[in-house]
């Protein structure tokens, strides 16, 4: 695996697309008064993130004297900053996101005491708690109450605010009334309209869109210049454009399985069963691709909605899948079963 396809927002310093949300924050900070929280919002895998640790880079090394001589926030891949955050050592920065759960914590510290790395299989297989949860918040105001290095700002990014549980949202709330001075708190939001009100209140708003056509392919020629433009293409036409969403795809084979998924679903009643249980089976073995298999069917009910025999019919399969899935999630279901189900209803309502 090459370098491109390490890299996280935490080191990218690459962005486009996103002009007018940075020209946006640049202004707010060369006026002098800028809020001290900011919602950076839109769509999963359009570089929200990647945005909050640019804005980072940029407070904490930025030449408030100077303030006019910006067009924009980049910072240099050589400078102190950008290498400490991108090792995650500046202690001006604290970064916010849902902790792995206790067992796979465990595995972590002994690997770390025994000075071994974890390999990217190993890492892939780390399970991640479902929420941000109120001690977690906590350290936030534990960062806070401390000096920053050299008078300067300090920065939280949270990453992602949705996925804070009541407790840990109304903890937050508290931090937002009374921010101390040269604070800024980043909240990374896929839907800020699922955050407490009150929160959204206390925000600056950042919106992000998502990517045109060509954004998406020129990332995809940066990310993973192994593609062929045939398979570029698809990707782009697939992920709405989110350049997260089209790495997740290429580096899946996504393209594949919605075409072993159509396969299956075109045939109607006259489908293979041999062909459906295996494909069932691939999927229910391997989390990630059940997971991916939802996003994909969602994109298959809304390609052929409006050339189906009964919409009413392939609407309500849609629904029930959206039910199914969720439950999956929430009970101890079989998913091969669960997946060998519902594919057959679709075929038969096609």
């Amino acid at each position: 695996m090459n370098d491109e396809k390490l890299i996280t927002p935490r080191s990218n310093s690459f962005m486009i697309g996103q002009d007018a949300a940075e020209q946006i924050f640049l202004q707010a900070w060369q006026s002098g008064n800028m809020h001290h929280a900011w919602i950076l919002s839109g769509p999963k895998g359009i570089g929200k993130a990647t945005m909050a640790f640019r804005i980072a880079r940029f407070l904490l090394s930025a030449d408030a004297g100077n303030k006019m001589a910006y067009k924009n926030i980049s910072i240099s891949e050589k400078s102190a900053v950008f290498q400490q955050i991108a090792g995650g050592s500046n202690p001006d920065l604290l970064v916010l996101e849902r902790d792995y759960i206790e067992a796979d914590k465990k595995k972590i510290l002994s690997a770390i005491k025994k000075g071994e790395a974890l390999d990217e299989e190993e890492l892939s297989g780390l399970k991640k708690s479902a929420f941000i949860r109120v001690d977690d918040v906590r350290k936030v105001g534990d960062f806070l109450s401390k000096t920053s290095f050299n008078d300067g700002w300090r920065v939280v990014i949270i990453d992602s605010a949705d996925d804070m549980n009541k407790n840990a949202a109304n903890a937050l709330l508290k931090i937002l009334e009374e921010p101390p001075a040269k604070t800024i708190l980043l909240l990374v939001s896929h839907n800020p309209g699922l955050l407490l009100p009150t929160i959204r209140s206390r925000c600056a708003k950042l919106p992000m869109h998502t990517l045109k056509d060509g954004e998406v392919a020129s990332l995809l020629r940066r990310y993973r210049a192994d593609l062929d433009e045939p398979t570029i293409a698809k990707l782009v036409e697939m992920c709405n454009g989110s350049i997260g969403k089209a790495i997740l795809y290429a580096d899946m084979k996504a393209f594949t399985i919605y075409e072993e998924l159509c396969a299956i679903l075109y045939a109607k009643q006259k489908f293979k069963l041999e062909q459906m249980l295996d494909f069932c089976t691939e999927i229910a073995a391997d989390d990630s691709k059940f997971t991916l298999l939802e996003e994909l069917l969602m994109k298959f009910f809304k390609d052929n909605m409006s050339s189906c025999q009964d919409v009413e019919a392939f609407y309500q399969c849609k629904c029930q899948a959206v039910r199914m899935f969720d439950d999956c999630l929430s009970v101890n279901m079989d998913k091969r079963l669960m997946l060998v189900n519902l594919l057959t209803e679709i075929c038969q309502v096609l």
